[in-house]
């Protein structure tokens, strides 16, 4: 009988260190969703990365609200606004730096500053011509709406605002009329 024990006890102990002496199992390895996802559910794309061909396009969120549908449209629209109004004057100032030019040497150099005066004048432009493209009700009741406003028309307002603003300096005007620079201003802002 002892001898059946001690058997018993030394399977035991070979059987515990075969367990124990295993692979250590891998650690499960979880895979990174790159959906869009808005209040942890999955979301229309377009309220992560606001795109619409020919158009520049912002977001506005609404939160839910008592005082109804209407007001949260008015809201979000208006948020929407603002995110366009911020997008158009970054790429505008980017896209305006490539114009601004300097003449003369010394105490003669002239400098445009194309940046603020376009910059002031690009706040200024009418959105009128935004609307909302597309709504999207998240599941705490908050309205995203996807505003929209045609690439042609800001670009074309930017088109003005820079004209204006070379046409304040006659040397950077002269320089502004250049072919070259035309070309480039056309390819930057496209209207057609």
């Amino acid at each position: 009988m002892i001898k059946a024990l001690s058997s018993m006890a030394i399977a035991g102990l070979v059987a515990a260190t075969i367990i124990g002496c295993g692979a250590a199992p891998e650690p499960k390895q979880e895979e990174t969703d790159f959906r869009c996802k808005q209040e942890n559910v999955l979301a229309p794309k377009w309220t992560c990365i606001p795109m619409v061909e020919g158009a520049y396009a912002g977001v506005g969120i609404s939160p839910k609200s008592a005082a109804g549908v209407g007001h949260m449209r008015r809201v979000a629209t208006a948020n929407g606004r603002s995110d366009l109004a911020q997008q158009i004057k970054s790429q505008v100032k980017d896209k305006v730096e490539t114009f601004t030019r300097t003449t003369g040497l010394g105490d003669a150099e002239t400098v445009d500053n194309v940046n603020t005066a376009v910059s002031k004048q690009i706040a200024k432009v009418d959105l009128q011509g935004s609307k909302a493209v597309d709504a999207w009700t998240a599941p705490s009741g908050a309205l995203y709406l996807l505003v929209t406003v045609p690439e042609a028309t800001v670009n074309g307002e930017v088109k003005a605002a820079v004209k204006t603003s070379f046409k304040n300096d006659n040397a950077l005007w002269q320089q502004f009329q250049s072919k070259n620079a035309l070309e480039g201003l056309d390819k930057e802002f496209p209207t057609e």
